[in-house]
């Protein structure tokens, strides 16, 4: 065989084991186009070729039985011609896929280098990491008993320390109401005297202002709240031996649009917005005339008090009070079903009820335009009542119209999260009255974006509230019921079972509020129950401290 038929051969051989190649691989990145590929003639062979992508020769190495030495040698030839080919090939795709993750990597956003700002401050975006431990179930059981919550997340502000898992405690009422744990924003926060509770919630107040929500407390009895509203930026007004009056008719800021209790808005027009703001002060009035009579109203007394609050905001730009109170006692015309002489008659017992604001006791804080004006962009703003002495009635009535002149002003649902404390409820809580115009508010709390605070004592303070099975009774329970979270310190001896029983805690909970220790709260959000410490930083200790009269 001559030296030119050996060159053939090869030739021949490579070209068969190429075309054979391409038929086992499919179409390659760069030869996407149909090609014709002629038939190669394939020596039978008793052992099938094996090709990996050049990783093995064994395609090249078995051949058929009598093959000559030069056959062989330019099959090797052949496969190993390939093989670098691929080689070539896989080093070009690696680099590829190198300079696409550089690329990647250098048009990446990372975090700033001092952290995410706002919510996320202080958190890092790496997963906890823990040591795996590897024990008996029965070291395990005894190190770790399987009773420790998993908690709430970390969206929300610190409250303190699980005691019983040593975690720590967050809280947010929105961002647990947006993952469904919770039905409501409100919160009720009961606990005798001096176990923190008064503390807790100014923790709360002022933890949630860095978190952009904002503060107000329609009524301070005690004025506890003045020095924390000034330290955070905010506004404390003062009633009583002041020169500070507040108009209780005030229509306050007109929202943008009208929210209703199912979380739907309305265009907000002229007329809507005059029948929201006459339907509120029809309210405030039935309110306060019955909390001052101790009864319920008569029709015709509603008749006569309604007619002359229609009267004082037609004849008068800015309607106040004695306004109301002049035409009480000197009805200026007949309304439908009722002459000038009935009006003065029915009227007339309602009219010296709500003259105690002008002209009694409680004059010169309600009895004219105010002086003062909300600021619903301050973080917090509080309502001081400290200098103002009387009966629990007495200062219902103050509190009573304080917060109407206030919610008037927060009642706009573009607002944003706002809290809104009741401190000393349980004052409120006595007068009937009041009720229902609080329960309108807890229902229209998340349209509003509003969480609602109610701190009491006791939950036997509900005994003064109306007659078992009574209407007011039944408005008292159902701001609990509205209430998703409830934080429960120390109670007095004999209270736990009457607080677990108005609550609905289970037996496991109630025997819980006996062993609480100063600080330690019981909280039930939703169908959850935690045991919490609250902690303080020694600023806002001496900033909240309520004993410093009694220490010296």
């Amino acid at each position: 065989m001559s030296r030119r038929s050996d060159t053939s051969a090869q030739q021949a051989e490579i070209e068969r084991l190429t075309a054979l190649v391409a038929t086992l691989r499919g179409p390659s990145d760069d030869s996407l186009r149909v090609r014709e590929i002629t038939p190669v003639p394939v020596v039978p062979s008793p052992v099938q070729p094996i090709l990996d992508g050049g990783k093995s020769l064994a395609g090249a190495l078995y051949s058929a039985k009598g093959t000559a030495r030069r056959e062989r040698r330019a099959l090797a030839r052949a496969a190993a011609t390939l093989s670098i080919a691929d080689q070539v090939a896989a080093r070009a795709g690696a680099k590829r896929a190198r300079e696409l993750h550089r690329d990647e990597a250098r048009n990446a956003a990372y975090l700033p280098k001092h952290g995410e700002a706002g919510e996320d401050a202080l958190r890092t975006y790496r997963a906890l990491k823990v040591a795996p431990h590897r024990a008996t179930s029965e070291v395990v059981a005894g190190a770790y008993p399987f009773l420790a919550e998993s908690g709430l997340g970390s969206r929300g502000i610190l409250i303190g320390q699980d005691a019983w898992s040593g975690a720590g405690f967050v809280y947010d009422p929105w961002v647990l109401y947006q993952m469904g744990v919770l039905t409501n924003p409100n919160c009720l926060l009961a606990g005798v005297v001096g176990r923190g509770k008064s503390t807790l919630a100014k923790s709360i107040a002022t933890r949630s202002i860095a978190f952009g929500r904002k503060c107000y407390v329609p009524g301070d009895p005690k004025g506890e709240w003045s020095t924390v509203a000034r330290s955070v930026g905010g506004q404390a007004i003062e009633l009583g031996g002041t020169s500070a009056r507040l108009n209780p008719l005030d229509e306050g800021p007109r929202p943008a649009f009208f929210a209703s209790a199912d979380g739907g808005q309305s265009a907000l027009s002229d007329q809507v917005w005059a029948d929201v703001v006459r339907q509120r002060r029809r309210d405030l009035l039935r309110s306060l005339s019955e909390a001052a009579l101790g009864r319920a109203m008569a029709p015709v007394e509603a008749t006569a008090l309604f007619a002359a609050l229609d009267e004082a905001v037609a004849t008068n730009s800015v309607a106040t009070l004695p306004q109301v109170v002049s035409s009480m006692f000197d009805p200026p015309r007949d309304v439908v079903g009722s002459s000038r002489a009935q009006l003065l008659e029915d009227g007339r017992e309602v009219a010296h009820a709500v003259n105690r604001l002008v002209a009694g006791d409680l004059g010169g804080l309600f009895d004219g335009p105010s002086t003062v004006h909300f600021d619903p962009d301050l973080p917090m703003v509080s309502l001081d009542l400290s200098r103002i002495a009387g009966s629990d009635a007495k200062i219902a009535m103050v509190m009573a119209c304080a917060s109407s002149w206030m919610e008037s002003a927060i009642q706009d649902p573009s607002g944003g999260p706002r809290w809104v404390i009741y401190d000393e409820a349980w004052r409120v809580l006595k007068q009937p009255a009041l009720l229902a115009r609080m329960q309108s508010q807890w229902k229209l709390s998340r349209a509003l974006g509003l969480a609602n605070l109610l701190v009491i004592h006791r939950l036997s303070d509900l005994d003064a509230v109306g007659e078992r099975d009574s209407e007011a009774r039944n408005l008292a329970l159902g701001l609990l019921a509205d209430c998703s979270t409830k934080v429960i310190y120390a109670q007095e001896s004999g209270e736990d079972v009457k607080t677990g029983a108005a609550l609905g805690l289970s037996s496991t909970e109630t025997d819980q509020l006996a062993s609480l220790a100063r600080g330690e709260g019981l909280w039930r959000i939703g169908e959850r129950s935690f045991v919490v410490r609250h902690i303080c930083t020694p600023n806002e200790l001496s900033l909240f401290d309520t004993n410093q009269r009694m220490v010296g």
